[in-house]
């Protein structure tokens, strides 16, 4: 399970630091996205959000391939991936293939790190809830 969890870990990372460069110098032609889709990409570029959608891309996707931080950049991913799904599931279905790949990935990653998280998701005894 270890080198799966390293594949995925490169993977990922490669994946989110490949489209992270790319929203800054655009070197993958993307099709302009039509309909609600088209109204919600412009949206958010008009406000300058993808600016920071981008950086947290291209930043998680040198931590996971630096192998360093690992918890940290799947905790920046996380809503990352979560939009990426929302957005195809909803209003372009037609690409949700990646974002499919980026999630089984992400678990993949995040099932190696899991002891990183074990205080965030312990549940608290009501002792511990009273001290």
């Amino acid at each position: 399970m270890k080198t799966a969890a390293q594949i995925a870990r490169i993977l990922l990372g490669l994946m989110f630091l490949i489209f992270g460069l790319n929203g800054f110098l655009h070197f993958l032609p993307m099709p302009a996205p039509t309909g609600q889709a088209g109204q919600y990409m412009g949206a958010l570029f008009n406000s300058h959000i993808l600016i920071l959608v981008f950086l947290l891309q291209l930043v998680s996707g040198v931590l996971l391939l630096a192998n360093r931080f690992v918890p940290i950049a799947l905790v920046l991913l996380g809503p990352v991936i979560v939009n990426i799904l929302l957005y195809h599931a909803l209003l372009a279905p037609a690409g949700i293939v990646p974002g499919l790949a980026a999630l089984i990935l992400w678990l993949i990653v995040f099932y190696n790190v899991r002891s990183a998280f074990a205080s965030v998701l312990a549940m608290q005894t009501k002792t511990e809830e009273a001290a």
